[in-house]
């Protein structure tokens, strides 16, 4: 619920940098901007955009690595009223091409964009000086925050809208994690959490500092250099910065941190507690809310240690229920499909272009995540309906198989699957990322009969060199089983 102090996005950056208008708010490796350079050269990339007929309430898909310009760009689509769209700058072109068709951007900033029947800019545009700097003459325009493509796991990436202004309101739930002095950033922005996270530093007065891409040690240098206070990470991340050697791990002063935040996908239990043992209950937590905004869970490293799994209890604004295929609501314990409802009651957060939303008919929705509650309420993830995998007549999710077998020293993460066999049920199959010859089907074998029940260990085990998640740690389970499917016909 927004209170009544919220104020408009472009209206806090115009304020901060009339104040101090020569504090550093971002850093990119060695490139620095001051919050009165980001007004400025926003106001000017703004101006650019409404000359290309980029008006309230459109679309402009930004292909843009992390970095300055994508920041500047962001910020220019608020002061039109438009709305923001990040995408991987990696994104194929025949992808972007199925993207725009649902998005119906009025711009697109790409560098692979030529041919397209769209508006195009590529993603190095800078107008020049002799575009004017002024505020807009009808600034503060209060737009939709931005319009997010999903992590594409079932099939191409559908666009989310949630239903939030560009507006900064100092009693959301989202300020009991922001930074307060200084945050590094270091996933995508066409990911919620980084996106959220680097604008409420910015929109706050904190330094940011964003990362091109995921280093683990360079990310353990920065927490140092800038003595950063709160983090949120995604697994695959925590996962990278565990399996640095001991010496390099312990090298850095991480005491200035007061909150670390997994969120983004299951956290192994495993990993979550190593984590505790190294930074301690007080620092750590883990969050659980899909990118629609429909609600959400959060817990405390103590709370964890009584709950182990567990993603906590519901945020203040929302409900949750779980519930079976007949929409009954499951007993505790029992693994169904996790539905959200906004305390106020019935009314969806967001909009979907390019597919329909689950949703029951009293209006509870859902994202097509599993999971479970316990006699105390404490949720407790399963994995995604689309990826679960159904072996004599047992379900089985990938996420826990997943983490028994990241858990090995010299694998880097991997991908489950399900795929037909012979007599056209489902086997499970591993997708290995490892160093060739590092590991084998045996020794994989025994180190899961260990960790999981024997007939969640996989029937076969397949080896790559190379990450099977993308910078945002999502994996895309459905796009890797369509690529064998297609390779065994």
């Amino acid at each position: 619920m927004k209170s009544d102090n919220a104020k408009p996005y472009v209206q806090v950056i115009a304020e901060l940098a009339a104040q101090e208008p020569e504090r550093v708010a971002i850093y990119v490796e060695e490139q620095q901007l001051t919050i009165a350079d980001l007004d400025r050269r926003s106001t000017r990339m703004a101006q650019a955009y409404r000359g290309l007929g980029v008006k309230y309430d459109d679309v402009v898909t930004l292909a843009m690595p992390n970095g300055i310009e994508v920041l500047v760009a962001i910020l220019a689509c608020w002061k039109v009223g438009a709305l923001p769209n990040p995408i991987s700058s990696s994104m194929p072109q025949a992808e972007l091409i199925q993207l725009a068709e649902r998005a119906r951007p009025a711009l697109i900033v790409a560098d692979n964009a030529s041919g397209l029947d769209y508006t195009c800019l590529p993603t190095d545009f800078e107008p020049g000086e002799d575009w004017p700097d002024e505020p807009l003459p009808d600034l503060p325009i209060v737009g939709g925050e931005r319009a997010l493509a999903s992590g594409g796991s079932t099939g191409v990436p559908k666009l989310i809208i949630p239903s939030n202004r560009a507006e900064l309101d100092a009693g959301s739930v989202l300020s009991l994690f922001q930074a307060r002095d200084a945050a590094v950033v270091p996933g995508p922005l066409y990911h919620a959490t980084p996106f959220t996270a680097v604008w409420q530093g910015i929109l706050n007065g904190c330094t940011v500092v964003l990362m091109r891409r995921f280093d683990a040690e360079q990310f353990l240098q920065l927490i140092e250099r800038h003595r950063v206070d709160r983090i949120t990470l995604v697994p695959t991340m925590m996962l990278r910065i565990w399996n640095l050697p001991e010496d390099v791990r312990l090298r850095y002063d991480l005491s200035s941190l007061e909150m670390v935040i997994s969120g983004g996908a299951p956290l192994p239990r495993w990993l979550m507690r190593a984590w505790i043992e190294w930074l301690g209950p007080d620092v750590m937590h883990e969050a659980y809310g899909p990118s629609e905004r429909i609600g959400g869970t959060f817990i405390s490293g103590h709370e964890w240690l009584q709950h182990p799994g567990s993603v906590g209890k519901p945020l203040p604004y929302c409900r949750i229920k779980i519930l079976d295929k007949a929409y009954k609501e499951c007993p505790p314990g029992e693994i169904g499909e996790i539905y959200f409802m906004p305390v106020s009651g019935p009314g969806s957060t967001y909009v979907y272009r390019g597919t329909e939303s689950r949703r029951t008919e009293d209006g509870w929705e859902s994202v097509g995540d599993m999971g479970y509650l316990d006699d105390e309420g404490y949720l407790y993830l399963a994995d995604r309906r689309a990826d679960m995998i159904v072996v004599n007549g047992r379900n089985i999710y990938p996420a826990e198989i997943e983490g028994a077998i990241e858990k090995y020293p010299t694998v880097r993460s991997c991908a489950v699957i399900g795929l037909p066999d012979e007599q056209s049920e489902q086997l499970i199959h591993a997708i290995v990322d490892c160093e060739p010859g590092s590991v084998d089907d045996q020794v994989l074998k025994s180190h899961l009969e260990a960790l999981i029940t024997p007939y969640k260990i996989p029937h076969r085990f397949e080896y790559v060199n190379r990450p099977l998640r993308n910078d945002a740690g999502k994996v895309r389970r459905s796009a890797l089983r369509e690529a064998r499917l297609r390779a065994a016909q």
